[in-house]
């Protein structure tokens, strides 16, 4: 205790004798040191007198992550402990069994397993319970963090305890250990005849070797048009996202520049390759979750007129983050530039720099947008993600499907129809019948996943305004016969909204039998985004004529 107030009181002197000498000159410079020594003399104090034990890294971390938190949600403090995580975001690799676990009413239960890896070679089944790992019961160690502890060196063997579904007994299961690498492709193959599909999730390291890799596969099997998927996609590293633009546009085209603070990291980007294919139509897929780098890629795509966008507008990150080494072996994430498609337009859609009263922040108006051009003149806009030349709706889960999903119900009855069919057709193909639709209605008939409509939503919310404005009297009798009437109902909904229900439990069996792969393959034949595109496909003059900018 006595050395730790001692390293307290030093670094507190060490920051008001190095501050002021240094930085006198500069107001600025010693308003830093002023605040430095404000925060180490308050936290001697703390240290010195709060009632209970202070954790010195814990409550750092927690004012360091609040201070960059009044910047933007992309300047992050990475602590020693988190490095590892923080180079598996950037490297798509960790020490593992790829297996996904994640937490169900106070249970681990194993959600996906990933294609190759030893969670797949060793027997681990998804919807496993893990109970036990090298001997240590989880339910019991509440600070036990099953992703460290199914970790480790390549080599290691992890010794798990299941239960699993049908099981009376626990199962044993030893896992060797790995390198896992995460795949920014988990998917890719042909729609048609014709048409091949590249599913891109991440920009990680190696993103643009294996989408190039994709792309030469399926032409060797025929594909003459491509729809490229980059929905959901959150974007990573901007070199990944420089070298999938360069597959469809020249070498030494402008792909992005960055402008900042320190005009020497000011630069421009360009295609360094020879393209893989400037001709063949594409097709690019994005939603309000695309965003970053999946922008670059997909605005590129559009300032030069090289393919369609359809879908949702992107979500508008136009902002550059940069690592830097701090002390001791963190680091910090920080934002250092915003970016510039071909066209020059930047994406960013919210403005962090002027906040709200309440420190909320607004998007950029439309009205605020400017208008750019395309290289075949069409009109573009900034300042609010990249909008598709093909606007579609997003697909909003009804409120019973979203809670058969949010309460574990399809992912259980998965995992009950697998024990119960070893086998089933390829996932393209897999349909559930009539009668085992109802089988599942039957098996949720007793299950715990009640929910409101919006319109019950609606209705309490004008119930609780008839009586703030004291109309309630006079209307009562005709909204409670209004609520009656909308009131929902279980069974009625089941049949009402199969079509959307039996495709998520379609998605999840498939995925069950064929892990990421089947999920997709499931997923096609009610695809809105994918029809749209195929049907574009069919009408070449019209892709044409969307890319002339004479729709």
């Amino acid at each position: 205790m006595k050395l730790r107030k001692k390293l307290i009181l030093g670094t507190s002197a060490l920051l008001v004798a190095g501050g002021l000498t240094a930085f006198t000159r500069d107001d600025r410079f010693f308003e830093i040191a002023r605040n430095l020594d404000i925060y180490a003399t308050m936290f001697k104090e703390l240290n010195m007198y709060y009632v209970d034990e202070v954790n010195p890294n814990r409550m750092v971390k927690t004012s360091i992550d609040a201070m960059l938190k009044s910047l933007d949600p992309y300047t992050n403090f990475y602590a020693e402990d988190d490095i590892e995580d923080y180079m598996t975001m950037t490297t798509g690799r960790y020490n593992g069994i790829g297996a996904t676990v994640g937490t169900r009413q106070d249970k681990s239960i194993v959600m996906m397993l990933y294609e190759g890896t030893p969670a797949e070679k060793s027997g681990l089944q998804i919807g496993d319970e893990i109970l036990k790992i090298d001997g240590v019961d989880i339910k019991t160690r509440r600070d036990a963090d099953t992703g460290k502890l199914l970790r480790g060196q390549t080599g290691t063997a992890v010794k798990l305890t299941v239960k699993r579904f049908g099981q009376k007994e626990p199962v044993e299961i030893s896992v060797m250990r790995d390198v896992v690498k995460m795949t920014n492709v988990p998917y890719y193959g042909m729609l048609n005849d014709e048409v091949g599909y590249i599913d891109l999730k991440d920009f990680m390291a190696a993103a643009g070797r294996e989408v190039r890799a994709a792309y030469q596969e399926l032409k060797g099997k025929g594909m003459k048009k491509l729809v490229l998927d980059l929905r959901e996609n959150p974007g990573g590293l901007l070199d990944q996202s420089i070298d999938i633009s360069n597959i469809f546009i020249p070498r030494g085209s402008e792909v992005v520049t960055t402008k900042g603070k320190v005009t020497e990291w000011n630069k421009a980007y360009a295609a360094q390759s020879p393209a893989l294919d400037t001709e063949m139509p594409v097709v690019v897929l994005t939603n309000n979750h695309s965003a970053s780098a999946a922008e670059i890629v997909s605005g590129v795509i559009q300032d030069y007129d090289r393919g369609v966008l359809i879908g949702q507008r992107s979500y508008g990150k136009g902002l550059v983050q940069t690592t830097r080494p701090l002390s001791f072996g963190t680091r910090m994430k920080i934002t250092t530039a915003k970016y510039y498609i071909p066209s020059g337009r930047c994406i960013q859609a919210i403005d962090y720099s002027h906040r709200n009263a309440d420190g909320s922040v607004g998007k950029i108006a439309d009205s605020l947008r400017t208008a750019f051009k395309t290289r075949a003149g069409r009109t573009v806009y900034d300042g609010g993600g990249v909008t598709p030349d093909i606007q579609t709706e997003a697909q909003t889960p009804t409120p019973i499907a979203l809670s058969l999903t949010n309460k574990g119900l399809i992912f259980d009855y998965a995992v009950k129809y697998k024990h119960d069919h070893p086998t089933i057709k390829p996932a393209r193909e897999f349909k559930l019948t009539d009668a085992e639709y109802q089988e599942f209605v039957k098996w949720a008939g007793d299950k715990e996943y009640d929910y409101t409509t919006q319109v019950e939503k609606d209705l309490g919310v004008l119930e609780a305004s008839a009586k703030k404005e004291k109309y309630f009297d006079q209307i009562q009798n005709q909204l409670q016969a209004l609520k009656s009437k909308m009131s929902h109902s279980k069974d009625a909904d089941m049949k009402t909204f199969q079509t959307e229900i039996r495709s998520l439990l379609e998605q999840e069996i498939a995925g069950h039998y064929y892990l990421q792969k089947g999920i997709k393959e499931a997923s096609f034949s009610t695809d809105t985004d994918i029809k749209t595109a195929l049907d574009l496909f069919k009408d070449m003059s019209k892709y044409e004529r969307i890319l002339k900018g004479s729709k």
